[in-house]
């Protein structure tokens, strides 16, 4: 055919594709999300999720444990895993739009001995080398790289979303075991006071100084603060194991930590930017879009995946059914074909339909985690402010409980209230104590958790381990 005829039918093929890949999302609808000008009254120019989790965590046995985490914690591993494999399929898909070029070296040979006549031998034998292209008319390859390009950035985006949950989860455990030891060495100092008193109060009952209730009710207070002591002792251990898991050791190993970790002074307010910001901070939500990207090249592929494809073949080489000859004997066969189908009963525009429905189950799914993330932040800025508050309100009830059992103990010596004011006292203390070690961890975990809603842990610097 003539160049001057088939340069019409080039540019009619390249002006269908264009208009084929113009339209093929047009079914899909932008995702729609309301950002809030702030964040329960909150908009500062910078974030506290800015700062790397090693600066932002000033306890060096944790900085130790959560690098321990990172560096051998399974499933963090298995992430990495999943990037490198995505990555391949990316390289994969762009290599589609590529040549394909394969070789073969044959030797064969047919024969024939048919009824009443001579036996005929035909040996062949060659080398040749093929080159086969399909041209990507419609987009459909370009649309197939697209979509493994955003499977992987899919893959980054989840790996750094699990590299920040398991920063928070190390420095949670570690917090709850601190306040942990702290709680057991509450009990044990108060067993120790337990156990004196009862010893006091079976001298007096002995001497017939003080009646048996006095006794027994002595008993009852050293029973119930021995009673604490294992069930302490047992959280610390199943603790220590969830660390354990967490940084890919084996159960019973021993987890360092500092006594005075949760003495650390924390700042009263925490800047947390600006509320666009956190769409662009979240790996969780950029894991998300980069799903509707995929699911938006989805529908792409299945679009153009309903129009003919143009495929070029080239093979060349050297054929004979000699092999004195064989280099001798050039051979090269050209082929092209325009293929596509006629008559699928639907089965591909079912498919398109089918894509175009799971882009909007990505799109509201994304829409949704954007929702849930802004309210997360919200309730974990609201939660700091109140943990903050809580704390301050119990350390002052402690205060006041062990004034209250010091001068319990002064009119019990003097008589002027029962031994019954002694042990209610008591309780009181024991309880604002362990109420108030309490509310100092769960204003460190308050803080854990505002870092990691606000996207904290992670940094585009960051390389996905090879290996």
């Amino acid at each position: 055919m003539k160049l001057h005829r088939i340069l019409p039918i080039i540019s009619l093929a390249v002006l269908i594709a264009a208009g084929s890949s113009c339209s093929a999302t047009r079914e899909c609808k932008p995702a729609d999300v309301p950002v809030p000008a702030e964040l329960t009254g909150r908009r500062d120019s910078a974030s506290v999720a800015d700062i790397r989790w090693w600066t932002f965590y000033t306890d060096s046995t944790l900085c130790r444990l959560i690098r321990l985490t990172l560096d051998n914690n399974r499933d963090f591993m298995g992430a990495a895993a999943t990037v490198r494999q995505m990555k391949a399929l990316y390289g994969a898909a762009k290599a589609e739009l590529l040549p394909t070029i394969t070789a073969n070296a044959y030797a064969n040979r047919e024969t024939n001995h048919y009824k009443d006549e001579k036996f005929v031998g035909d040996p062949e034998m060659g080398v040749k080398a093929y080159l086969s292209w399909e041209a990507d008319l419609w987009g459909n390859l370009r649309w197939g790289k697209r979509k493994g390009q955003a499977a992987y950035q899919a893959s980054v985006e989840d790996w750094r979303a699990m590299k920040i949950t398991l920063i928070s989860e190390t420095a949670s455990a570690y917090f709850n075991l601190v306040a942990l030891d702290n709680e057991l060495s509450i009990v044990k100092r108060t067993l120790e006071t337990r156990k004196e008193e009862l010893a006091k109060a079976k001298l007096r009952y002995e001497g017939g100084l003080t009646s048996e209730i006095t006794y027994l009710q002595a008993q009852v207070e050293y029973n119930t603060a021995a009673s604490l002591l294992p069930v302490v002792e047992k959280r610390i251990e199943t603790t220590q194991n969830a660390i354990a898991l967490l940084i890919g050791a084996l159960p019973g190993t021993e987890i360092k930590r500092d006594a005075n970790a949760l003495k650390t002074p924390l700042p009263e307010t925490v800047p947390v930017g600006i509320p666009s910001e956190l769409l662009q901070r979240r790996p969780d939500l950029r894991a998300s879009a980069a799903q509707l990207a995929q699911a938006t090249a989805a529908v792409g592929v299945a679009h153009t995946d309903r129009f003919p494809k143009l495929t070029l073949t080239l093979t060349g080489g050297v054929e004979n059914n000699a092999f004195a000859n064989l280099f001798e004997s050039p051979f090269s066969f050209m082929a092209g074909s325009f293929a596509g189908p006629l008559l699928d009963f639907g089965r591909r525009q079912k498919k398109y339909k089918a894509a175009v429905a799971a882009y909007d189950k990505a799109r509201y799914a994304y829409e949704q985690k954007v929702l849930a993330a802004f309210g997360e932040t919200a309730n974990a800025i609201t939660g700091y402010a109140k943990a903050r508050e809580i704390n301050t309100k119990r350390t002052a009830l402690k205060d006041a409980a062990r004034k209250y059992m010091d001068l319990a103990h002064l009119q019990y010596a003097g008589g002027s209230i029962s031994y019954l004011g002694v042990l209610d006292a008591q309780r009181r203390y024991l309880d604002a104590e362990i109420s108030q070690s309490n509310a100092a961890r769960d204003e460190m975990l308050a803080l854990v958790q505002l870092y990691k809603s606000l996207g904290g842990g992670w940094n585009v610097a960051d390389t996905i381990p090879e290996k």
